[in-house]
């Protein structure tokens, strides 16, 4: 017995001896225990520069409803037939952390800078958000962990642009007095970058408002001047807000093709195609490799008519016809064969010669168009030449150099117009070329607000209802249906007389 008792005891002593360090034992050393400003900055990172750039299909979905490509998987994807379906609000649920991340700053300027960050990021969010339905919940949204409103009311979407406006005001003079902060993987972390982002957010945010520019609330061109005249913006390509992949393991372009299974059904159409052929454009040749029947009589890849696109307007059944018939061209390889692809950004600086071009036109600067347009499309070039590998097979032996930019400046077509819708269509026009697999669902807003390019309708394909009509809008999420049912209501009332359809006419576009 007395054997027996001394047994145990060395048991239980060796259970707690054992249990005392058993954490530290199963403790991975090379993980953190701590929560940190930096990685909750990475992930909000993270989550607004990929929320619409997902792998494979996925990243060309909304180049299929901007038409510059169509697709050849037989019923899969509506969105090519301007089918936009309800839209969700998940991506708010990405800004929970946005308060914790300020928090966590361990010094006063580092607070500063993780503020604004967390005000760029919310902009962000939210501007896609009111973008795509009207009035949005704002001022009352992600108030569920800490104030318990789990059913925030509607801001109008006047009042959430005058939010969004305020927020990025707030960011760039928090920016301004605060500490280049970590975990920032776009521009490390500085805050004089950091300034000319959200100032170029801004630009293009109020470029949205222009039939609102005599509204005193909002105060448009006085916002407008006061950022160009005295806050910085960006200054070359090396500014963008670009996400850059790699050859490392979770870091490659999302249409590579070992990431991809679906490199065979993108298929360029005649829009994109004709318009660079009119132009004598050579992004056709970065953008796009010849027909099959182009290299199966073995013609020039050098040559226009070796390319060629397909009416994204056709029914299914009718697009695979053409498709089969072997003139209709792919997507250049380097989109598929290299891991690192190119670049995607979100706010350019090529874009933001084209918002200020048009900016000066429409009156709101007195800055030159001409100088703003010609530097957009020079900014665009470069960038497709400077990020594609001097590879025949990527640019079909029509590079672009600065001898072919003067030289494309001066094209009939490209010459800078002196009558106001002229430019204005060469301005979108040449926008829409630059967003080629750029900046997710820019063409489709683009065209929404100004009808450029006018994309061809065909009842007999068009899944919108009406069928006669391009949507203008995505219908509120099921869940603010099924959860917030007061609330969404008032809003769908107050907007569209009740009616959640396509097809309804927001604040922005009266």
């Amino acid at each position: 017995m007395k054997n027996r008792n001394i047994l145990i005891s060395i048991f239980f002593m060796f259970l707690f001896v054992c249990c005392n360090d058993f954490e530290e034992v199963n403790t991975n050393p090379d993980t953190t225990t701590k929560v940190t400003s930096a990685m909750l900055a990475t992930n909000l990172l993270r989550d607004i520069a990929t929320d619409n750039n997902g792998d494979g299909k996925g990243f060309i979905r909304e180049d299929l409803l901007g038409k510059y490509l169509s697709w050849t998987e037989a019923q899969d994807i509506d969105i090519a037939f301007n089918l936009l379906g309800r839209t969700s609000f998940a991506s708010l649920s990405n800004l929970r952390n946005a308060s914790k991340m300020v928090e966590y700053a361990q010094s006063e300027k580092l607070k500063n800078s993780y503020a604004a960050f967390a005000h760029f990021v919310r902009v962000f969010v939210f501007f896609d958000m009111t973008m795509r339905v009207g009035d949005i919940p704002y001022s009352e949204a992600l108030k569920g962990e800490n104030e318990k409103n789990y059913f925030p009311k509607y801001d109008t979407q006047k009042d959430v642009f005058i939010g969004l406006l305020e927020e990025l005001d707030e960011a760039d003079y928090l920016f301004s007095v605060g500490d280049n902060f970590e975990g920032d993987y776009i521009y490390g972390g500085d805050v004089t970058k950091w300034r000319k982002a959200v100032n170029s957010l801004q630009l293009k945010i109020l470029l949205n408002l222009y039939r609102k520019v005599d509204d005193v609330d909002l105060n448009v061109k006085e916002r407008i001047n006061e950022i160009v005249e005295n806050r910085p913006l960006f200054e070359s390509n090396d500014d963008n807000f670009q996400i850059v992949y790699s050859n490392s393991a979770g870091q490659k372009y999302p249409f590579f093709k070992e990431i991809n299974s679906f490199t065979n059904n993108d298929r360029l159409t005649n829009i994109i195609v004709d318009k660079l052929k009119t132009l004598q454009d050579y992004r056709l040749f970065y953008y796009a490799k010849p027909t099959p029947n182009a290299m199966n009589l073995n013609m020039d890849p050098s040559e226009w008519n070796a390319y060629g696109g397909v009416d994204p307007t056709l029914p299914e059944s009718e697009i695979l016809e053409v498709v089969n018939e072997g003139n209709v061209s792919e997507l250049n390889d380097r989109y598929e064969e290299l891991p690192e692809g190119e670049p995607v950004f979100l706010l350019s600086y090529q874009e933001q010669n084209f918002i200020l071009a048009e900016m000066a036109i429409r009156g709101l600067i007195e800055n030159d168009a001409k100088v703003y347009y010609e530097e957009g499309i020079r900014a665009s070039m470069k960038f497709v030449s400077e990020n594609t590998p001097d590879n025949v097979l990527y640019h079909h032996d029509r590079k672009i150099t600065d001898e072919y930019i003067i030289e494309y400046l001066k094209r009939p077509g490209v010459v800078f117009e002196t009558n106001f819708q002229k430019q204005l269509e060469q301005i979108i026009w040449q926008k829409y070329i630059m967003t080629f697999l750029q900046t997710p669902y820019n063409a489709y807003f683009e065209y929404r607000r100004t009808g450029i390019p006018d994309f061809p309708i065909n009842p007999r394909s068009n899944r919108n209802i009406p069928s006669d009509k391009m949507p203008l809008r995505w219908m509120y999420p099921t869940d603010e249906l099924s959860y917030n049912m007061d609330n969404v209501s008032k809003a769908i009332d107050s907007q569209y007389g009740g009616s959640d359809d396509y097809m309804g006419i927001m604040w922005i576009l009266q």
